[in-house]
C-alpha cells in the first residue's frame, strides 16, 4: 500500500502537515468499494478505559490516524507502556499510576479529557490538563465535574487543569442537562469502581457509548442500559484487562455515503453497521439515492441523478450527528432546490459555510439556521479546514467543483481519516498532497 495520509505531530506542538495542502481536481465520480476501520470517537475512550485495570489491555481495529498516537502519549504521561502496531494498541497499565495527565498531547485533542474519570475512579485523584481539539465552539466541562462531585469528589479548574480528589466514591443518582457523550463516558468510568449503584439519567446513547460499556463489562464492570438514556452502574472493587475490537466508524462511513451522493457515484461501504446510520441513509434516500444494506456489515449508495434538496437538523443520537453537518451543507450546495440546515449542538460549526461560499455555494446563516440554495456546479478556490469534518466536507465539495481546489490545514483531516487520499484516488478521484506555503486570497 502507498504511504498513508497520516502525519505525526512535532514535539513542540505544531503539526508537520501545517504547510501541506490537498489539490482536489473537480469532476470525479466515485465508484467502487471502501473499507471503514475503527471509530475515532470510540478508540480514544477505550484506550483511556485501559487505565482502570492493571495489566495489558489489547484494542484491535484501531484507525491509523493522528489522534491514536497522541492518546498513546497521554497514557504514557501517567505511566503506561503503549505499543502501537498497525491496527492494534497494547496498553500495559502499571500497579502504580501517576494522577497527573499533563502531556503536551493534551492540547491537541479533545478526547484527552476522558482520562479524568478513570484516574479519579482508580486513584481517587486526578490533575488533567484542559484539552484542545477542533475549533467547533464551546464544550465546557461542567457536566463532567458535576458528575464527579455527585460521586463524592471535589473538582475545580486550577492553572489550566481539572483537579479532582475524593476520599472515596459512592454511587449516586445523576441527571445530565444534555446527553453529553464525554460527560457520560467520564462519569461512567469513575462510577464502575465506586461503592454502590450509580444511575445516569439522560445519558448519551451513541453506538460509541455502547462500545465502551461492552468493553468495561468485559473487564468485570456491571453496567446495564447501554444504548438507552438510563445507565445503571453497579460498582465493583476492581477490573481486569481484556481484548476488545473497536466498532466501525459511522462518521467515516457516512462521509463515503455523502461522497457517493454528491458525485453521483456508486460506493459500497464495508466495516460499519448501517443501523448506526439509519437516519443518514434515509436522508440520502430522500435526496434520490438508492440504498442497499448488508445486515450489520455495510451498505451501498448509488446516485444516478443530481441530488434533491433535503432539510437537516442536528441532534444527539439517534438524531442527525453534528459531525455530519458539514456534509449536509456540502450536499445541499450541489442539490436541486433549497435546503434548511439547523445546528443544535455546536454553535461554531457554521464557520464551514464561509469556506463553502468561497467555492461558489449559495448559502446564508441566521443564528443556528443555514439556508442553502443548490447550484449545478461549484467553482474551485483555496479554502481552509477548521476541523476534521469540515476538512473532509471541503474535499467532497472540491470533487464537485470546476478546476482544482486547494484545501489547507489538512492535518485536521489526517486526525480522522486514515488513507483518505489513497482511498479517494482508488475510487476515481484525483487528489494530491502537496507541500508548500499557504497564501490566503
Amino acid at each position: 500500500m502507498s504511504r498513508p495520509s497520516v502525519r505525526v505531530p512535532e514535539p513542540e506542538g505544531m503539526m508537520t502537515a501545517m504547510s501541506e495542502h490537498f489539490d482536489v481536481h473537480g469532476g470525479a465520480r466515485l465508484v467502487g468499494e471502501v473499507e471503514v476501520v475503527g471509530a475515532k470517537n470510540s478508540v480514544l475512550k477505550l484506550m483511556a478505559a485501559a487505565l482502570l485495570a492493571e495489566g495489558t489491555t489489547t484494542i484491535t481495529n484501531c484507525p491509523q490516524i493522528l489522534d491514536v498516537p497522541l492518546m498513546a502519549d497521554v497514557l504514557r504521561s501517567v505511566g503506561c507502556e503503549v505499543v502501537l502496531d498497525g491496527d492494534t494498541a497494547k496498553i500495559t497499565t502499571p500497579s502504580e499510576l501517576s494522577h497527573r495527565a499533563d502531556s503536551p498531547a493534551m492540547g491537541k485533542l479533545r478526547a484527552s479529557v476522558c482520562v479524568l474519570g478513570p484516574l479519579v475512579g482508580r486513584l481517587k485523584q486526578a490533575v488533567v490538563a484542559l484539552p484542545g481539539g477542533d475549533a467547533i465552539g464551546s464544550r465546557p466541562l461542567d457536566m463532567h465535574q458535576n458528575g464527579l462531585r455527585a460521586l463524592g469528589a471535589t473538582s475545580t479548574i486550577e492553572h489550566g487543569c481539572v483537579v479532582a480528589t475524593a476520599d472515596h466514591l459512592k454511587g449516586a443518582q445523576i441527571w445530565l442537562d444534555f446527553p453529553s457523550v464525554g460527560a457520560t463516558e467520564n462519569i461512567l468510568m469513575a462510577a464502575v469502581l465506586a461503592e454502590g449503584t450509580t444511575v445516569i439519567d439522560n445519558a448519551a446513547r451513541e453506538p460509541e457509548i455502547v462500545d465502551i460499556c461492552v468493553m468495561l463489562n468485559q473487564m468485570g464492570a456491571k453496567i446495564e442500559g447501554a444504548g438507552t438514556s438510563t445507565l445503571t452502574v453497579h460498582g465493583v472493587t476492581e477490573l481486569h484487562p481484556t481484548e476488545h475490537r473497536v466498532i466501525g466508524d459511522r462518521i467515516v462511513g457516512a462521509t463515503w455515503a455523502f461522497a457517493a451522493a454528491m458525485t453521483r457515484g456508486d460506493l459500497t461501504v464495508k466495516g460499519v453497521n448501517p443501523h448506526h446510520l439509519d437516519l443518514v441513509l434515509e436522508k440520502l434516500r430522500m435526496a434520490g439515492a438508492e440504498i442497499t444494506t448488508f445486515g450489520e456489515s455495510g451498505f451501498r449508495v448509488v446516485q444516478h441523478d443530481r441530488p434533491k434538496a433535503v432539510d437537516f437538523v442536528t441532534l444527539p443520537y439517534p438524531g442527525f450527528a453534528t459531525d455530519l453537518q458539514p456534509f449536509a451543507v456540502a450536499l445541499s450546495a450541489v442539490s436541486e432546490g433549497t435546503s434548511m440546515i439547523t445546528e443544535n449542538v455546536y454553535e461554531a460549526r457554521f464557520r464551514f459555510i464561509e469556506e463553502m461560499v468561497r467555492l461558489g455555494a449559495d448559502a446564508r446563516t441566521d443564528g443556528h439556521h443555514a439556508v442553502v440554495r443548490g447550484v449545478e456546479r461549484l467553482s474551485s478556490a483555496p479554502v481552509w479546514a477548521s476541523d476534521i469534518r469540515a476538512g473532509a466536507g471541503l474535499v467532497l465539495a472540491g470533487l464537485c467543483a470546476d478546476g482544482v481546489t486547494e484545501i489547507w490545514d489538512v492535518f485536521h483531516i489526517d486526525r480522522g481519516y486514515p488513507y483518505f487520499v489513497e482511498n479517494l484516488n482508488r475510487l476515481g478521484a484525483r487528489v494530491e498532497r502537496v507541500v508548500g506555503a499557504a497564501e490566503r486570497c
